[in-house]
């Protein structure tokens, strides 16, 4: 395990999507109806993105994304072009508070694996843009596909199996990430906060489903996935409460899960949500026992456009500072600006402000 010195903090950062300009929905409303090409929506894509790389840099951020411009949904475009792996159109959408959202779903059909990704492509665009910058890419974590996919039982009739496979998949994609040129890789990740609510973990008994069993399970695969990386390769999770148009799903703090995943998850640093109470203090910090592991605070909300008091911000990083050093620390938004492709519910102005209101900040306390 590489130490602080060698893979840097970035103190002012963010999740990853952003707001998908009007021009990349006109051309994807288009290109869905046949009066676009590919390679034309690509174009589009390319100088969008282009765009969004520039802006970030403006900004002051050292760590730059794509905003996920070219993918509908944080999890599934990633997942569904996993070998083995399909998506289709399901009956029914994921159910946030007040609102629910298309009907795409994923399965799994075959032996998992690795290949040929197009999201390799992706990076390496987004590497190019970034230059002197640091191109930071987010792919969902292995616990998603299991989370979220439905597993044909004739394909995998033993699950440690399937657990075995999923690890061994991640870890070729990590590995063709990092020949790739990507030195910073954020895993997203929601399961690990429906294990912290008691509501969502009476859902999955109601499934069939044991959440101390998935703990297990889900730290099992991530470590095995993330093993014997090199040195500078950085690798962070965003644990996520749930984030479309502005609203949320799951609510409670990381006490249930804080001592495996602060503990015994062998990654360089959490992004966690602490925009609301929902998220619970920051007394589960505790279990930080590694000086090499670094937290970055979710204390500025994406899903609004009204601006944190500054105070405030530096007056609750000072309380995460009685549980976790402030070498340790860093912030960011609590969640991206666009988990999927309609967005949450603030203009494009708002998302900058917001992203330069975290820069500020973090000048202010770590300069």
């Amino acid at each position: 395990m590489s130490t602080l010195k060698t893979k840097k903090i970035y103190r002012a950062d963010h999740v990853g999507s952003l707001l998908r300009p009007e021009r990349i929905k006109e051309a994807r409303k288009q290109f869905s109806e046949g009066a676009m090409d590919a390679e034309e929506l690509k174009r589009i894509e390319n100088e969008e993105i282009a765009r969004i790389v520039k802006k970030q840099k403006e900004l002051g951020l050292e760590a730059v994304t794509d905003g996920e411009l070219r993918r509908s949904w944080w999890h599934f475009d990633f997942l569904e072009n996993l070998t083995g792996v399909e998506g289709y159109w399901s009956g029914d959408g994921i159910a946030f508070k007040e609102k629910t959202t298309k009907s795409r779903a994923i399965k799994v059909t075959g032996k998992l694996d690795f290949n040929d990704h197009p999201m390799l492509q992706d990076f390496k665009y987004l590497n190019e843009q970034a230059g002197d910058h640091t191109a930071k890419f987010t792919i969902p974590s292995p616990s998603m596909l299991h989370f979220r996919g439905e597993i044909d039982p004739s394909v995998y009739p033993d699950e440690d199996v399937f657990f075995d496979d999923l690890a061994k998949a991640y870890k070729k994609a990590l590995d063709a990430f990092y020949k790739a040129g990507c030195r910073y890789l954020q895993l997203d990740d929601t399961a690990w906060a429906y294990l912290c609510s008691e509501e969502q973990k009476e859902e999955l008994k109601n499934k069939g489903l044991d959440p101390d069993h998935l703990v297990g399970k889900y730290l099992e695969t991530l470590n095995k996935a993330v093993a014997d990386r090199p040195d500078d390769f950085k690798i962070t999770m965003h644990i996520c409460r749930g984030n479309f148009r502005s609203t949320w799903i799951s609510s409670g703090g990381y006490e249930p899960v804080a001592k495996e995943i602060f503990g015994k998850l062998d990654i360089d640093g959490f992004f966690l949500e602490y925009d609301s109470d929902r998220a619970g203090d920051f007394r589960p910090l505790r279990h930080v026992n590694r000086e090499d592991l670094f937290i970055v605070l979710g204390l500025i909300t994406s899903k609004h456009g009204a601006l944190e008091n500054k105070n405030e911000i530096r007056k609750r990083i000072e309380e995460a500072t009685e549980y976790v050093p402030l070498e340790q620390l860093a912030l960011s938004p609590q969640c991206g600006f666009a988990s999927t492709e309609e967005g949450n519910l603030l203009t494009e102005e708002e998302q900058w402000n917001k992203l330069k209101h975290v820069v500020e900040i973090s000048q202010e306390i770590w300069s």
